[in-house]
């Protein structure tokens, strides 16, 4: 399963720590990490899905493909800029939100829109939408999306 790990690009310790969590748990179980590419929560998935031996997916807004964070293991350049989101979105089975500001929610409504299962883990709560569900733990976040898949 390929599960689209989406957050801010800038975050805290913890909230880096949260989304390296998921990644590490999604590389154990053997699903492959999309996501933007960048710095913060995508870093922090990435890192963990390649520290358990995962594979890792970052599709990127510009066309440097060397732009990427050192643990991706297939950047995907766009020269899309923002708009790249729906790639992110689209190329998930399922989405897990970690954090986030308004890029975030705009991938948060598109995954939802799609009827794609999403996970939000101290992220925007879009509870009052069907396929979204709020958890409380990196474990739950991935857990979440693999029983409704």
């Amino acid at each position: 399963m390929r599960v689209s790990v989406i957050g801010g690009g800038r975050v805290d310790e913890a909230t880096y720590e949260r989304a390296r969590t998921v990644g590490r748990i999604c590389g154990e179980r053997g699903h492959t990490v999309v996501c933007g590419g960048y710095g913060g929560v995508m870093e922090a998935a990435c890192r963990g899905a390649s520290e358990a031996g995962g594979h890792t997916v970052g599709i990127l807004k510009g066309t440097d493909p060397s732009a990427a964070n050192d643990y991706v293991d297939t950047p995907i350049v766009t020269g899309m800029g923002n708009g790249r989101n729906v790639l992110v979105v689209l190329n998930g089975d399922g989405v897990v939100a970690v954090n986030g500001a308004t890029g975030t929610l705009s991938e948060l409504a598109l995954a939802l829109d799609d009827g794609k299962p999403v996970a939000g883990l101290d992220t925007h709560d879009l509870s009052a939408f069907d396929g979204f569900e709020a958890v409380d733990a990196p474990e739950a976040a991935v857990e979440s999306v693999e029983r409704r898949l």
